[in-house]
């Protein structure tokens, strides 16, 4: 989805601008339900997708619920809306979703919300739907498009918000969605079949007798998944002549070479710039080396040993970002506001800094404020973006010259925040 409302500000006139006021979840009416229905109708056609329910006569027609769905691409909304129907629900949404078409998005319930950042105000929202509206809510616990075709991490949070809204939570799992528009591949549509199981979850019942990290430990083995195994086990074919492309987002480092921003992918094949080492992307989703040694194979575990390597980094005291950046900031739902540049650095002991507009901008956030990184390739259609920001303002940093650092970045944000947090058990 591309996005055209923006505009030159500096940033001293955002700062200056009002902060917009906090406005309640609407509950859909059954005419937007059923256009939402009818919009959604023709990918479902095109993907002959079909539902699978296990355990759904135990909610009642008119019981809210929280819905939880894991996240592969823009096609899981189109999904939600199908197999919901006439249900009525809110759905938790990026608050960059919502420049240009807040009305539009508050009509069909949307809750806009600052990924990966403290927002009290989400919880009253979610609240206020079940409680005062009756309706249930539509909750991504990754908040971002898988990279890798596993699951994104989910924060330890969404337990005690289950025990908080004490409702029956539904899991959502789709198969087919991320093959069907990979975010590596710039989101290009392919026709292939997508299906989805819906399972009730957890009861009332058992959620008021579980702990929190027992409703978590539920949660995490429901975000257990992986497309790339999926797709190779059931020999599904997926030939197309770039399918490959924009896979060096994913696949940033040479398991031969070990350089890293030097991997480029085109058409059928990754190739590094650094060691000259070519992989085909085979029409099972797995990558084949043509010197007839294929270091990795499987792409998840390609990613997995990206991350053991970040992770080694760290632990040697010798990761760090440090590169300029080109800066969009919102501050409304009115416009993305172009403020210029800075410079952005992570490291583990002070985290994200960023810098610019001349002197006026500095932001700073802790490794421990949040258990992931809100990373995105192609957003919107402008770039690849690593997004810091807070409640009230958030900062998409575009890096410039550095080749692919988003996937490493995040990873490396994970890994720091896991290692700060047992740091301080261990300090207790």
């Amino acid at each position: 989805m591309k996005i055209t409302v923006t505009e030159n500000k500096t940033y001293a006139e955002i700062m200056a601008m009002p902060k917009p006021k906090h406005e309640k979840p609407k509950k859909p009416n059954i005419f937007w339900r059923t256009l939402l229905k009818l919009v959604s109708l023709p990918s479902m056609i095109k993907t002959g997708f079909k539902c699978k329910k296990v355990g759904m006569e135990k909610l009642g027609k008119k019981e809210p619920a929280l819905i939880l769905m894991n996240h592969s691409g823009f096609i899981d909304m189109e999904i939600v809306v199908s197999i919901l129907y006439p249900r009525p629900f809110n759905i938790v949404t990026t608050s960059d979703a919502f420049i240009g078409m807040d009305w539009l998005l508050r009509q069909i319930g949307c809750i806009p919300t600052n990924k990966y950042t403290p927002d009290p105000t989400l919880v009253r929202s979610m609240m206020h739907a079940v409680k005062k509206h009756k309706s249930s809510v539509v909750l991504y616990p990754e908040a971002s498009y898988s990279f890798d075709g596993t699951a994104t991490e989910i924060g330890d949070c969404t337990g005690g918000l289950i025990k908080l809204l004490k409702v029956p939570v539904v899991m959502v799992k789709t198969e087919g969605a991320f093959h069907h528009t990979p975010l590596y591949n710039n989101l290009h549509v392919r026709h292939n079949k997508v299906s989805a199981t819906m399972t009730y979850l957890l009861s009332p019942e058992d959620i008021e007798r579980m702990s929190v990290d027992e409703i978590n430990a539920v949660v995490n083995e429901q975000f257990s998944f992986d497309h790339f195994k999926w797709q190779k086990e059931n020999k599904l074919v997926y030939d197309q002549p770039d399918r490959a492309e924009g896979l060096n987002r994913v696949l940033y480092k040479c398991p031969h070479c070990m350089a890293e921003g030097k991997m480029v992918g085109e058409g059928t094949t990754l190739t590094c710039n650094a060691c000259g080492k070519v992989w085909e992307m085979d029409v099972y989703g797995q990558m084949v080396a043509r010197d007839g040694n294929t270091e990795i194979a499987h792409i998840p575990d390609w990613y997995k040993w990206e991350r053991q390597c970040v992770r080694e980094e760290i632990l040697r005291g010798e990761y760090s970002l440090d590169c300029d950046v080109d800066i969009l900031m919102t501050r409304d739902t009115k416009k993305l506001y172009r403020i210029g540049s800075g410079h952005l650095t992570h490291d583990v002991d002070r985290g994200f800094i960023l810098d610019g507009c001349d002197g006026q901008l500095h932001f700073e956030r802790k490794p421990l404020v949040s258990h992931t990184l809100y990373a995105d390739y192609f957003w919107y259609e402008l770039g690849d973006i690593i997004n810091i920001g807070n409640a009230d303002y958030m900062y998409y940093c575009f890096p410039k010259g550095v080749g692919d650092v988003v996937a490493k970045t995040r990873l490396a944000a994970e890994e720091i925040y896991k290692i700060k947090k047992a740091e301080k058990a261990a300090a207790k």
